[in-house]
């Protein structure tokens, strides 16, 4: 679906081993067995993964969260991403109740457990990254953080400290999360949220519009150890994205980025170019059949609901 699209796609091949009857989080019946796990992980990264410059699809490993894995699957899944070469990545810090289990648990904190399994440094990037101390920001140097600010507020996990993890080395980039914590997914949401949450925690020194931006494109880039996307200069590839503020909204505003950053979203986009390709002209996707597509999404979703009903009257 990406390639027919032509967007590019870090695709993260998630698990959990870890169930309830373990002490994990997740119930019995989503778990898988790690040997299938790491089975399945070698077939997408042989399958899938393309390391050459301007590649549009690559494969992390991604062992969901500390209570939801074991430590077993967690240092297999870092070997096996060492042998091929990939990048790995979970969730980390984003709630207390997630330090309380890792603390009863393994006797450490979630950072802490992380440097334990070899799970810092350049190929490593994690999604949240809210509660930790001084020393635990400086265990993530060179570590990559997927900053999610609607998810933590719909969540009310908590503010990541962007300023001092960055004083520190630690790599940052704007995410959306998934549905189950953020129901627009709207990239350009994340942008403008980010802004304002950063100057809700840092006041008039918070993020600048142009060091959003930054973060949202270069510094995805960067956490995803990626040198030849995220900025437009002579090597790079060619990904481009123009907004069309030639409306009625934006007629006071003397800035245009300033204005994109705190009252822009995704429905000023004119064009988007992906590896010097556009896929999207006027707003619409240009490869594909968006109404397929919502209609096919319309029934399964009503497929999924049906069968729910169905189990719960067993």
């Amino acid at each position: 679906a990406a390639a027919e699209i032509g967007i590019r796609f870090h695709a993260s091949r998630g698990s959990m081993s870890l169930g309830r009857s373990g002490g994990g989080l997740p119930p019995d019946c989503v778990v898988q067995k790690e040997e299938d796990i790491l089975l399945d992980s070698e077939r997408l990264i042989n399958k899938y993964h393309d390391n050459r410059k301007y590649a549009m699809s690559r494969i992390a490993l991604a062992p969901c969260s500390p209570f939801s894995v074991s430590k077993e699957l967690m240092i297999q899944s870092r070997e096996l991403a060492q042998k091929k070469g990939i990048m790995l990545h979970t969730h980390l810090a984003e709630t207390l109740d997630e330090e309380k289990f890792c603390v009863e648990k393994y006797g450490k904190r979630p950072v802490e457990l992380m440097e334990s399994l070899g799970w810092v440094g350049n190929d490593v990037w994690f999604a949240h990254v809210i509660h930790l101390n001084e020393r635990e920001m400086k265990v993530l140097k060179g570590s990559g953080v997927a900053h999610c600010p609607t998810s933590n507020m719909k969540l009310s996990s908590g503010i990541c400290s962007t300023t001092e993890l960055q004083k520190y080395g630690v790599k940052i980039g704007i995410a959306v999360d998934g549905s189950a914590s953020n129901d627009g997914s709207n990239m350009w949401e994340e942008v403008r949220r980010t802004y304002l949450l950063n100057h809700l925690k840092y006041g008039t020194k918070g993020l600048t519009a142009y060091q959003v931006l930054r973060m949202a494109t270069r510094g995805g880039a960067e956490v995803l150890n990626r040198d030849d996307i995220g900025i437009l200069e002579k090597g790079k590839a060619a990904d481009i994205v123009l907004f069309d503020v030639d409306d009625v909204a934006y007629s006071g505003c003397h800035d245009p980025l300033v204005g994109l950053v705190t009252c822009g979203n995704s429905s000023l986009v004119k064009m988007t170019m992906v590896n010097g390709k556009i896929v999207v002209w006027n707003g619409k996707l240009t490869n594909i059949d968006v109404n397929m597509i919502y209609k096919e999404a319309k029934k399964v979703a009503s497929d999924i609901v049906n069968t729910e009903r169905k189990l719960q009257n067993i």
